[in-house]
């Protein structure tokens, strides 16, 4: 996953296929076979905006799990780009979001943390758990080894 920031505001896609039809979510998508993390960043950024990207940041993981088929490790960089017009994109509506209005529009569950570190410039280690029916019961940061979203944020103990 890439996050293309200008600034304060973010190059979302309004997603038009599965998996978070209709959320706003970074560009990014799935390794090729003997492809590394960085080259895919670079291969799906073009393929999705037309945009070559010299230099990503390495911001963190993202890991998601569930007892059923819902379970993805997202290497998330970050990319500081030029305010150009969002491209066309056959897999949805590519957007500039102000970082304030995020809050207000339909993204994952776990994004609006992840977009706090990313402007805060704090590396991240995200571990998300899902019920059978994806519903978001628990978000921890490893690093910090600090419960960020659902129970008591910012709790250290892991069995809350």
């Amino acid at each position: 996953m890439v996050v293309l920031r200008h600034e304060r505001q973010f190059l979302l896609m309004k997603r038009n296929r599965p998996p978070h039809v209709g959320k706003y979510v970074p560009v990014g998508g799935k390794l090729d076979p003997f492809e590394d993390p960085y080259s895919a960043a670079i291969r799906e950024t073009f393929e999705e905006t037309g945009w070559k990207v010299d230099k990503l940041t390495y911001a963190g993981v993202l890991v998601e799990t569930s007892p059923v088929d819902y379970n993805w490790q997202c290497h998330i960089y970050l990319a500081d780009v030029p305010l150009l017009p969002p491209p066309p994109c056959d897999e949805g509506d590519l957007s500039w979001i102000a970082f304030d209005y995020i809050p207000t529009i339909p993204t994952p569950p776990t994004d609006w943390i992840l977009y706090q570190y990313l402007m805060r410039r704090q590396p991240f280690a995200f571990n998300a758990i899902y019920d059978a029916e994806l519903n978001l019961t628990g978000m921890w940061e490893e690093i910090e080894g600090v419960r960020v979203w659902g129970g008591r944020e910012g709790v250290r103990d892991r069995s809350l």
